[in-house]
């Protein structure tokens, strides 16, 4: 709960248990912030009958942008409207139960968010999976179709999606609260990251937390109850409320990651990180060895990655039919994507469809993502019989912080290489384990043999000038620096890492 409430709360109560109470309504009231639909609401509810607290009201009813009480809104306020309910929207803490509104609050609240930008678009209007697929990726109303996959359409569900979706109006009308008449995007961005990472405390998860329950930290109800969310789900609820306050955003994807940015109309770029609190990382930050860019997506296509997050958890329990189903779901909304239909003919072999996988592979055998220097070596490596579904397996085998879960893949992997020497992501991921677990020369032998193999991987080359540099083999390290760097330059990237090094490296060793 914000200090700030939790303080008036305190005050409040000890001013009705004690006739000694030290603070006068009038004080009290003048201390509350004149911005917080909340903390207006939360007085009024100690205070009904006083004039500050109908006055408190009168304030929440303006920030909500409705100055003139209606009768309806009027009736349901006094008394008969649940005040506590609408305050724990925002009060409430990760552990409570959520807030159930009633028909009565759900009205004031959706009488209220008639003014917020996306009750424009055509997808606040839909109520089926059906029909979100249908819709232009510029009319999704990211909110409405995210909840439908979550709930369903049946009346049940229509009532928990109407609860949520208040809970996200409530935060947007607070936003627009706390703005000046004509206030510019780039404010509409400062009062967003105030509210939901300094004022609601949304936070990223530790990673032994999400690792194994990806999904609760990815879907839009669990993010919000929690107040928890991997750097998908936090971006989701960010731009639902970007959505509601007509803040236009970028959806930048580097591989494994999403975050969100806003461009000026000169050019000038505003990264939003969501895993930190929003603040701004250059965009060179987002790039690697092998990374030369980033993915725009559309407000439709984070449907679909939200939908390949939720494949990943299934995948990790080995439920690889489930997986199936919602990559053939996610292609709705990423047809084009070759990430998702590498993963869809990966799943299928390993859920002993290797047919139909191999048939979804094949067209990806030597390939290189847009987005990438060097081409994805996996559906390669299957078609021409360099892996099989067993090593595949391994490939997927879940691991977490403990260096037993390390050691475990460590000895499946070197015992998968002898019987398939030239699987190159089984070598690159036995080399990240002998690097997990602290063992640098044996990493630096298992990436040699991946160099033999395939000298065409900018990340292998990268970490072998690093492990040569390291063991003070500058001949080696130079040798492998060159290759990097003319591979990154084909595709056109000059990574940072690379020009780092190789500054390091000339105050070691002259330049060959």
């Amino acid at each position: 709960m914000n200090t700030r409430l939790l303080a008036l709360i305190a005050i409040a109560t000890s001013l009705v248990l004690s006739c000694e109470a030290a603070v006068s309504h009038e004080t009290l009231y003048h201390s509350l912030d004149p911005t917080s639909i909340v903390q207006q609401m939360a007085f009024y509810q100690l205070y009904p009958h006083t004039s500050e607290g109908k006055q408190a009201l009168r304030r929440s009813w303006e920030l909500l942008g409705n100055e003139e009480l209606s009768p309806l809104a009027q009736g349901l306020l006094l008394p008969s409207l649940d005040v506590q309910t609408i305050v724990s929207l925002v009060t409430r803490q990760p552990a409570d139960p959520p807030v159930e509104l009633g028909e009565g609050e759900l009205i004031i609240l959706e009488r209220c968010a008639k003014r917020l930008a996306h009750q424009e678009l055509a997808g606040h209007h839909v109520w089926t999976e059906e029909e979100v697929t249908r819709l232009e990726p510029e009319q999704v109303d990211l909110a409405r179709a995210l909840l439908i996959y979550q709930f369903g359409s049946s009346e049940e569900a229509k009532l928990a999606i109407r609860r949520y979706e208040a809970s996200l109006d409530l935060m947007a009308l607070q936003v627009l609260a706390r703005l000046k008449a004509g206030a510019s995007n780039r404010e509409k961005v400062h009062v967003i990251n105030q509210l939901i990472f300094h004022e609601l405390a949304f936070r990223f998860p530790p990673h032994s937390v999400y690792a194994d329950q990806i999904d609760l930290y990815t879907f839009l109800p669990s993010v919000m109850d929690s107040r928890e969310g991997v750097c998908l789900g936090v971006s989701i609820l960010y731009l639902a409320l970007a959505q509601r306050v007509g803040l236009p955003l970028e959806i930048v994807t580097p591989p494994g990651h999403i975050y969100l940015r806003y461009r000026e109309e000169g050019g000038e770029e505003l990264n939003i990180e969501t895993t930190a609190r929003g603040i701004h990382l250059p965009t060179e930050a987002y790039l690697s060895v092998q990374t030369r860019s980033s993915h725009l997506r559309t407000i439709k296509e984070v449907i679909g990655t939200a939908l390949v997050n939720q494949a990943a958890t299934f995948s990790r329990s080995a439920q690889f039919g489930q997986a199936i189903q919602l990559y053939r779901k996610a292609k709705a909304y990423l047809p084009d994507d070759p990430l998702l239909q590498m993963l869809l003919g990966i799943h299928l072999v390993l859920d002993k469809q290797e047919k139909e996988g191999r048939k979804v592979l094949e067209p990806l055998c030597g390939l290189v993502f847009p987005d990438s220097v060097s081409i994805e070596t996996m559906p390669e490596d299957y078609v021409r019989g360099h892996v099989n579904r067993e090593g595949l397996l391994a490939i997927f085998m879940p691991v977490d912080e403990h260096r037993s879960s390390i050691l475990e893949k460590h000895q499946q992997l070197t015992a998968l290489l002898k019987k398939q020497p030239r699987f190159r992501a089984g070598l690159l991921h036995l080399a990240t384990t002998c690097l997990q677990l602290g063992r640098t020369k044996e990493a630096l032998e298992v990436l040699i043999d991946h160099h033999m193999v395939d000298a065409r991987q900018s990340t292998v080359e990268y970490y072998l000038a690093i492990l040569s540099l390291e063991r003070m083999d500058y001949t080696r390290a130079w040798r492998y620096l060159k290759n990097a760097e003319a591979l990154c330059s084909a595709r056109g990237h000059q990574p940072r890492a690379l020009k780092e090094l190789k500054l390091e490296l000339r105050h070691l060793s002259p330049e060959p």
